[in-house]
């Protein structure tokens, strides 16, 4: 995957996550972040449950960053709360 590529799937993906979870994103940079560690997270929870976006192209990989993205930002939420 370009690094092109890279950098807007995990910008739109770290969009979505931030809509979902909080209302409102979390800037340029904070969307991008969360949404490459959000693909690495999201990837990782398909390979769990055995399914693949890989087939899909980009609004595949889009999809699965954006839950992995949204599983991170509710665990961070979490941690929060206890602590």
């Amino acid at each position: 995957m370009s690094i092109v590529i890279l950098l807007i799937v995990g910008l739109v993906a770290g969009w979505i996550a931030g809509m979902v979870m909080q209302g409102e994103g979390y800037g340029i940079l904070g969307d991008i972040i969360l949404g490459i560690i959000g693909a690495i997270i999201g990837g990782w929870i398909f390979i769990l449950v055995g399914a693949g976006a890989s087939g899909y192209g980009i609004i595949g990989s889009i999809v699965v960053a954006a839950i992995g993205a949204i599983v991170l930002v509710f665990l961070v939420h979490q941690i929060k709360r206890v602590t």
